[in-house]
């Protein structure tokens, strides 16, 4: 197999193509197929930087990088593999990728992870 594009841009950065993909297969996994019960979109993704690995223009795995209000420490969540992409290694990939991506932009700042409870032994 070919290998992904690691692709890291800020939301302003992306295209409308790229921004509505994200938005796409974030509702697709966290509403429809976790039925998760929150705002998808929020106020948190117009600062994010967000963090996923392409090939051939389909999104293999996602991550969203985001500062804390009080600047204390940084957080990425919305961590997401879709279907056709899942036991392939991707998720620990994009999870890697996120972690160095944040000490290059935030060296020493405290990182929190934001997951759905049944996911915490993955991280």
């Amino acid at each position: 197999m070919q290998q992904p594009e690691l692709i890291i841009k800020s939301t302003v950065d992306l295209t409308p193509v790229e921004l509505l993909t994200i938005m796409q297969e974030r509702t697709k996994v966290f509403v429809v197929e976790q039925n998760c019960a929150y705002q998808e979109i929020d106020e948190a993704d117009f600062n994010a930087h967000h963090v996923y690995l392409k090939l051939d223009n389909h999104l293999m795995a996602y991550t969203r990088i985001i500062q804390d209000s009080d600047n204390a420490y940084i957080r990425f969540g919305r961590v997401l593999v879709p279907l056709a992409y899942r036991k392939k290694n991707f998720g620990r990939q994009i999870v890697t990728a996120t972690i160095t991506e944040i000490q290059r932009l935030y060296p020493g700042k405290m990182i929190k992870i934001g997951a759905q409870n049944y996911l915490r032994s993955f991280y």
